[in-house]
This record gives C-alpha cells, sequence and structure tokens, in this order.
C-alpha cells in the first residue's frame, strides 16, 4: 500500500507496471486517434460543437485544441505537440504519432525485464546521432521562388485537397515575397487575411495593398476612386461633448444659437481644410481622394466630402490604419493643420464591394506594399476556417525556409535514412543502451509506414521496397504517395522545414523519456482530502 493512501485514503494511486501501462495506453490512444490525418492522403475529422458548430479538419493542431482530452498523460501529449505547432507552425501529428510510438516499442524490451533508465539513455544517444544526420542532410537554399513554393505545396497538401493547396500555395508564396525585406525580419503580422462567404473556396486571392471591411457612409459619395490620394487620419470630425462637466447659461435664445453654431464651426474648419488640401492637390489632375479616419465623421462632415467628391471612411480599425501607411506609403496625421503632399499615401484604385449587407472597400495597386491582405472566400463557415488555418501554417512553412535558409527532403526520406543510420550506429553502442537505440530507429518509421498505410498501400512491403531502392541509390529517398514506389524527393519537389524535424526529435525524445521513468501516478489533490474530510 502506498504511503500516501495512508495519510490519504480518498487518494487514488497506480504503482509501477500499472503506472507504465496507463502511460503508455495514454499515447497509444492519441495515435490511434491522429494516426490517419497524417500526410496528403489522410483523412478528416468531423469535430462538432455543443452547440451543433461542424468543423471538418485533418490539422492536428486544431484537433488537440478542438477535442475535449480527459486523461492527463493524453493531455500533456496534447500539449507538447500544440507547442510545437506554436513554435515552429508544423509537425503536431508527426508528434503524437513518434511519442506514442517511442513507447511502445520501449514496452517491448521493458515487458522482458529491461529497466526505463536503459531505455531512455538509449533514446538520448539515438536522439544526438539523428540530429547529426539531420545537419548532413539538409539542403541549403537561397529562398528561389520555385524551393518556397515546393515548401509550401508539400505543407499545404497535408491540410486542404491538392487542388485548392496549389491555388493557395502561389498566393502565400507572393504574399512573403512581396512583404520581405532585406533588411529587416520577416514579420507575418504584415499579411493580413480577410473573410467573405462569397463564390467558391478557389476564388481566394492575394491582394497587394488592403481590404477593409466596412464602407462609404454616404449615399452620393464615389464608390470607385482610381489613381487616388490616401489620407490616413486619426482627427476627430463629429460634434463631440466636452470632457469635463461644464454648464452654460443663456439670456436670450440667440446666445444659446450662436454657441452651437461655434462649436459647429470648429468642425466645419477641419473639414474645410481637408477639401481645401484637396483641391490643391488634386486641381488640374486626373487623381482622386480618399479620407480614411480611425475617430468618427458626422452626417454634417460626410455630406460636405460628398459634395467634393472625397470618399471617407470613418472608424477605421486600429491595425488597418497601421496598414494603411505599409501598403500605400504616406504618414498618419493626428492634425489637419500644415497639411502636405508627402504625407499622403497613394494607390492605383480604391473601390466598394458590397455582399448583402456588408461592405468592402479594396485599396489595391499600390506602389510598394510592405503589407498585403489574403482575401479568404468560400461557400460556407467551415469551408473559410479550414482556409484560413491552412493558410497560416503555409505562411509558417514558407517563413521557416527563409529563415532557416535550408530543407529536408520530405516524404518520410528523413526518417528512412535515419533509421538505417541508427541501425548501424547501435552496433557501436555498448550495454545494454544499444536496446534503446534500436527502439527509437523502429520508431522513426512510423511517419513513413503510415504515409504508406493512409495512402491504400502495404505499410511493410512499402518499408522494404523504399529501404531496398535508398541501399541501391545511395540516395535518401521518399514515398511517392500515388503510387506506392520510391521517389527522390527533391526531383518531385517534396520538402519539409528543418526546424520542425530539429524541434520533433527534441520534444518527442524528452517527452517520451520522462512518461517511461514514472512509476507512480497519484490523484490526490485538495479536492479528494476535503471529501475525505466530510
Amino acid at each position: 500500500m502506498s504511503a500516501l493512501q495512508t495519510l490519504n485514503p480518498k487518494a487514488e494511486v497506480a504503482r509501477t507496471h500499472q503506472a507504465l501501462a496507463l502511460n503508455i495506453g495514454a499515447a497509444r490512444g492519441l495515435q490511434d486517434v491522429l494516426k490517419t490525418n497524417l500526410g496528403p492522403r489522410g483523412t478528416m475529422k468531423m469535430l462538432v460543437s455543443g452547440s451543433g458548430d461542424i468543423k471538418l479538419t485533418k490539422d492536428g493542431n486544431v484537433l488537440l485544441h478542438e477535442m475535449q482530452i480527459q486523461h492527463p498523460t493524453a493531455s500533456l501529449i496534447a500539449r507538447t505537440a500544440t507547442a510545437q505547432d506554436d513554435i515552429t507552425g508544423d509537425g503536431t501529428t508527426s508528434n503524437v504519432l513518434l511519442i506514442g510510438e517511442l513507447l511502445k516499442q520501449a514496452d517491448v524490451f521493458i515487458s522482458e525485464g529491461l529497466h526505463p533508465r536503459l531505455i531512455a539513455d538509449g533514446f538520448d544517444v539515438a536522439k544526438k546521432e539523428a540530429l547529426k544526420l539531420l545537419d548532413s542532410m539538409k539542403q541549403e537554399t537561397k529562398g528561389d521562388r520555385d524551393t518556397l513554393l515546393a515548401v509550401a505545396r508539400t505543407s499545404l497538401r497535408t491540410k486542404v485537397n491538392a487542388m485548392l493547396a496549389d491555388h493557395l500555395t502561389e498566393i502565400i508564396v507572393d504574399a512573403i515575397l512581396t512583404i520581405q525585406r532585406d533588411d529587416k525580419p520577416l514579420d507575418l503580422f504584415m499579411v493580413e487575411t480577410m473573410e467573405m462567404q462569397h463564390k467558391s473556396d478557389t476564388d481566394t486571392r492575394l491582394v497587394k495593398g488592403l481590404v477593409m471591411d466596412h464602407g462609404g457612409r454616404h449615399p452620393d459619395m464615389p464608390k470607385r476612386v482610381e489613381n487616388a490620394f490616401v489620407m490616413t487620419c486619426n482627427v476627430s470630425l463629429e460634434y463631440e461633448k466636452t470632457e469635463v462637466n461644464s454648464g452654460f447659461f443663456y439670456k436670450t435664445a440667440e446666445e444659446r444659437e450662436k454657441l452651437v453654431l461655434a462649436e459647429r464651426e470648429f468642425i466645419d474648419d477641419r473639414v474645410k481644410k481637408i477639401i481645401e488640401f484637396k483641391k490643391k492637390v488634386c486641381s488640374g489632375t486626373d487623381k482622386g481622394f480618399v479620407v480614411i479616419n480611425q475617430k468618427g465623421i458626422d452626417p454634417f462632415s460626410l455630406d460636405m466630402l460628398a459634395k467634393e467628391g472625397i470618399l471617407a471612411l470613418r472608424r477605421a480599425k486600429r491595425r488597418n490604419m497601421e496598414r494603411l501607411t505599409l501598403a500605400c506609403g504616406g504618414t498618419a496625421l493626428n492634425s489637419v493643420d500644415d497639411l502636405e503632399e508627402s504625407s499622403l499615401g497613394f494607390a492605383g484604385l480604391v473601390y466598394e464591394h458590397t455582399l448583402g449587407e456588408q461592405k468592402f472597400t479594396f485599396v489595391e495597386e499600390v506602389k510598394n506594399p510592405e503589407s498585403v491582405t489574403v482575401l479568404i472566400k468560400g461557400p460556407n463557415r467551415h469551408t473559410i476556417v479550414q482556409i484560413k488555418d491552412a493558410i497560416r501554417d503555409g505562411l509558417r512553412a514558407v517563413a521557416n525556409a527563409i529563415e532557416d535558409g535550408c530543407v529536408i527532403a520530405g516524404g518520410g526520406a528523413f526518417e528512412l535514412a535515419a533509421h538505417d543510420a541508427l541501425v548501424e550506429f547501435q552496433k557501436s553502442v555498448k550495454g545494454r543502451s544499444r536496446l534503446g537505440v534500436k527502439a527509437y530507429a523502429e520508431a522513426l518509421l512510423i511517419i513513413p509506414k503510415t504515409l504508406a498505410t493512409n495512402s491504400g498501400f502495404d505499410s511493410q512491403d512499402t518499408i522494404v521496397k523504399l529501404q531496398d531502392e535508398a541501399r541501391a541509390t545511395g540516395r535518401p529517398v521518399g514515398l511517392d504517395l500515388t503510387t506506392g514506389e520510391a521517389m527522390i524527393p527533391e526531383d518531385e519537389g517534396v520538402y519539409d522545414n528543418y526546424r520542425v524535424k530539429r524541434q520533433l526529435l527534441h520534444s518527442c525524445t524528452v517527452i517520451s523519456s520522462n512518461l517511461l521513468l514514472v512509476d507512480e501516478v497519484m490523484r490526490a489533490g485538495m479536492s479528494s482530502l476535503k471529501e475525505g474530510a466530510q
């Protein structure tokens, strides 16, 4: 009987073999759930919320976030996998599969009497050797468009159907190359996403500019402005109450009228300055004028601006205001005094698009955009959410390839090469830790095996075929998911991110070693003590 149970009879305790079986069972259970989702040919899961909302996805990160996992060990593995996604943007499903398989392979040796500490030591030795192989297999890339397209396509095809993935690939790479600056680190927040429930998913497109989810507030304002100066400002153009409590006493009605007019005149003067400035920069040219204001514009001011043919948008979101100056140029103004042409941005086309009761304003054809917008279109809500998740992962994959300056051969090529290298390496490992290296090598094959199974091929037959091909060619080979034959990933343009693989080896080894070394699981929180006292 556990010493803890003497102190707290309500405590639940699982010891030695029972604790290990609990952890391995949880890891394999989670592995079985996500196994079928791996790779481009993986199946989908339908998640239904309590309110009946449907989400169709094969993205491991989304599944682990949305699923309600009760088991403590499974929850720990899920948190590790989602942390992998937070750090690198991919590899969630692979993480769960590899942890499950490491524990499964370790269980074979533990059931024969091998101590878990020796296996954990073997895992650590094998990890170091696998990381050396990873460094030797990486292929340098200068961030050329073709390589980035291959990286994005490999990532996206595991999230959405092939036709949509190929369409999104071009959008993502063009977005990254547009915002990339040699002297600055890549900032993915400069790629805004805007959703429109409209048309089909393949109508999703890249707007080299900005899309805002509101439009002009006056019926007489122009709906389309070409060659437009864009004035970005944060100036109140509406009648406001004073910020301090004050009282006014009038002797006559005329005095009250004078005060109202004076207050109105204060706002009108601001609007007149904008109108005069517009005349100064646009007179004698074919240029248009657009005002985008973070604060309000009242109906009187809107009317004055509309009469001058100025398109004015009020209460723009702050994040749009920051992106506007990056997309169009110019500076954001906090005052209408001393207006200069250099503070204006420029857009070749600004137009309004009405969709039902919603209005969207497009700012396009800008000269040197540092911020772009991916306009996501889809016939229904769950398609849009699916595309949004895929775009996020695609952007991270391309950004990783640029920042790493290298890529790794995909299609299970690294795992196959690592298995063969570790089988050879274990001969040089002394003592029983060698068995931990053997278990690690076998566990790595779960990735190519699962890819083969999900594509409808026999896993054992495929692995043997790929290993024969690798030995014959002396090059890393991956699995062609269409034919089930071996393929050279470089020739097919199938690449994985270096940092995703590196993080995968680190996190999986640490978590599986920790779980193997657990010899007692105790559930004895304050709640169980309180129940015992009652």
